[in-house]
């Protein structure tokens, strides 16, 4: 998936903030920063998660995750 790129974002609203002269732009832009970081760990751990969960139901079989898959089954 494309994904915004967080981690430079973050390093860019941390620039902003280095350069300004006036407090609250700093703080604004600091509280990107801090945004832009827990959006890039949240982002992180989705994709982990979803590469997890496909390579998981890559190696399952059909009737895994199923209670009981004898039920299924027809008489002989």
């Amino acid at each position: 998936m494309n994904h915004p790129d967080y981690r430079a974002l973050a390093a860019q609203a941390r620039s902003e903030a280095d350069a300004s002269t006036l407090d609250n732009v700093r703080d604004r832009c600091l509280r990107s920063e801090a945004a832009f970081l827990a959006m890039a760990a949240r982002q992180e751990l989705a994709d982990r998660s979803r590469a997890r969960r496909e390579a998981a139901a890559a190696g399952a079989d059909p009737g895994a995750g199923m209670k009981n898959p004898a039920v299924l089954q027809t008489p002989q």
